[in-house]
């Protein structure tokens, strides 16, 4: 039996790797406390849910929605950009409903590489970057994300011919997995380098509105001074409203982009459904205070976490958002043999920073997405078993 060239070069998933890695501890008596995923363990408010619930009444819902989202989602997303970010765009020709960050990624990657052009992203790296591209045949180019830079890659350091032959520059702030934010001066160098090379910028804002600190949350690329001319962002209702599992979000930015993966996604993509996007306008028309709830708990978590993680004598990334801690194995242990003797030993599952790429390889990092109690016994149980570990306190 043939495949095709995609189906034959789609590369493993490293998340279905894990849950079955945690699966066999469990099945052999494990009490594996997980914290290898990025899957919110908090429940949309109750002001959200109720309006899906009363959505699901609603006849029209029982229907095909329209084919770039219901108009009113669009604006509300248009209006979370002025009212959140400061940022116009036309919720005609700028704003489309995606099911999520994934489904808008993946078109955006179908919309806008050709087999053997060139697309960049920082490493480590979210690994759906690495299996687009590859799915599409395009060249990766890697720019190395250093702890000397906050985790950001240093745009000055890339060559002009790497600039030249660019095709697509993935950036993603909050990242995913460092939880390093970008600051505005780091978004004006890639839009100018944009500008002057010809290349696409797409932003992955999955994780909008989850910094540590209220007054200083990521800013959004779109409200750098020209980055619409050469810029998407992909927003996701996953994280900051905890709905994760109902599969909302939208793109947003440059119309002519806009309008092809609009076109792409008439063909090959569903629409959200109807009851979801009621929902999510109602959450994009609050007023903001639930994701400020959701930041604040994730910033109690992260000290849970990044405290204890020191006192084992750990080297951790003081990130300033997102939902992960990002640490780095203890000295002569890289992060793959480090998570391996975790799930063994203290029976805590995390993920080794080779999932993320080669910069990634003497890191681990930890999710955030259990209870506090949780969290502290995780802790705990590394503390316990140190000296097996190999970490020094």
């Amino acid at each position: 039996m043939r495949f095709s060239r995609v189906a034959q070069g789609i590369p493993a998933n490293i998340f279905a790797d894990m849950d079955a890695r945690v699966a066999r501890a469990v099945a052999g008596g494990a009490d594996v406390i997980d914290l290898s995923k990025g899957n919110p363990d908090a429940y949309p408010e109750s002001f959200i849910r109720e309006t899906a619930k009363r959505a699901v009444d609603d006849p029209g819902n029982a229907c095909y929605t329209p084919f770039d989202g219901k108009r009113e989602y669009l604006r509300a997303a248009a209006d979370w950009y002025r009212d959140v970010h400061g940022v116009a765009v036309d919720p005609e020709t700028e704003v489309f409903a995606v099911e999520g960050a994934v489904d808008g990624l993946a078109g955006l990657t179908a919309i806008l590489l050709d087999r053997g052009d060139a697309v960049a992203f920082a490493d480590p790296y979210y690994p759906s970057y690495h299996c687009m591209a590859v799915m599409a045949g395009a060249e990766e180019i890697l720019l190395p994300a250093s702890p000397e830079l906050g985790w950001l890659p240093d745009l000055d350091a890339v060559p002009a011919d790497v600039w030249r032959r660019l095709r697509v520059l993935v950036l993603n702030y909050p990242n995913n997995p460092t939880g390093a934010q970008a600051p505005v001066s780091f978004f004006s160098e890639a839009v100018s380098r944009a500008h002057e090379y010809g290349f696409v910028i797409v932003h992955d804002f999955a994780y909008t509105g989850l910094g540590v600190d209220p007054a200083n949350q990521q800013i959004s690329l779109l409200s750098v001074p020209g980055a619409l001319d050469v810029s998407v962002e992909v927003d996701s209702l996953s994280k900051q409203y905890a709905m994760a599992g109902w599969r909302a979000g939208f793109v947003a930015g440059n119309a002519e982009i806009v309008s092809h993966l609009k076109r792409y996604h008439y063909q090959m993509g569903s629409m959200i459904t109807g009851m979801v996007q009621d929902a999510g306008i109602a959450a994009l028309r609050s007023d903001q205070s639930c994701v400020e709830r959701l930041a604040a708990r994730y910033a109690r978590r992260r000290a849970i976490i990044a405290d204890g993680l020191r006192d084992l004598g750990l080297d951790v990334f003081d990130s300033a958002g997102g939902i992960f801690v990002w640490a780095r194995a203890p000295h002569g242990v890289d992060g793959s043999s480090f998570a391996e003797a975790v799930l063994r030993e203290a029976e805590v599952a995390i993920l080794p920073g080779s999932c993320f790429g080669s910069a990634g390889k003497d890191y681990v990092r930890f999710s955030l997405l259990k209870d506090e109690r949780q969290l502290a016994e995780a802790v705990r149980r590394m503390t316990s078993v140190r000296s097996r570990l190999g970490a020094t306190a």
